[in-house]
């Protein structure tokens, strides 16, 4: 499952990704609000996580913008203020859960797990499909060709991010960034490994996995 985790307090945000990383979840983060909008606008997530005080976009504006584009994202709000005045306009903004700061990480994650068992909320993230190619996201399974096909959790997730922006170019700084949560070293050619192991398994001919040269990859999918 992937997670848009935003949160200005950068040693709360990089420890508790990590945790989530290590408990099984696929976490992007931003620092700020309008970098968690930028997010939101361009990958498909099943669960965001929103602090309410954050430079440039507070969390309230980011999830009233979530709405208003009717985005259907379940959300968390996270806050230090302890009012029932702000719980309430959080959660009449369209906030899914509210959780107070600190926060208990165990209790984070039962908040997470509860909301991803609403089959309202998680339906239409389950399968994502690029012409022959479908990925059962629940179930971690993939065919091409009504054939399945075995894919190491790396591959899985590199798929599921080029599928989750299917027909808009990703770089491979993305990419990387995304699924292994660090700085792309433009030396390394890791990305273009995964890439050529995915056509080999799924798209030899290279009719949906495309090379944008220069930029990056994209999932070329009819609509």
């Amino acid at each position: 499952m992937r997670i848009l985790y935003a949160e200005d307090e950068k040693r709360i945000l990089r420890n508790t990704s990590e945790r989530l990383e290590k408990d099984g979840f696929s976490v992007d983060m931003a620092e700020n609000g309008l970098e968690a909008w930028h997010y939101l606008e361009s990958v498909g997530y099943d669960l965001a996580i929103l602090d309410i005080m954050m430079p440039k976009m507070d969390g309230l504006e980011v999830l009233r913008k979530i709405r208003e584009a009717g985005m259907k994202t379940p959300v968390i709000m996270l806050t230090a203020l302890s009012s029932v005045e702000d719980r309430i306009e959080g959660l009449d903004a369209g906030a899914d859960d509210y959780l107070p700061k600190p926060f208990a990480y165990a209790e984070l994650v039962a908040r997470i797990r509860a909301l991803l068992r609403r089959p309202a909320l998680v339906a239409h993230e389950n399968k994502l499909f690029c012409g022959e190619i479908e990925m059962d996201i629940a179930r971690h399974k993939v065919s091409s060709r009504g054939q399945e096909v075995e894919l190491a959790r790396k591959e899985f997730a590199v798929l599921e991010y080029l599928m989750r922006n299917k027909n808009i170019v990703v770089t491979r700084e993305q990419i990387e960034s995304s699924v292994w949560n660090f700085d792309y070293d433009g030396a390394s050619n890791v990305i273009d490994v995964y890439i050529r192991y995915l056509r080999k398994k799924l798209d030899p001919d290279g009719q949906y996995i495309q090379t944008v040269r220069g930029v990056g990859y994209v999932a070329r999918c009819e609509e």
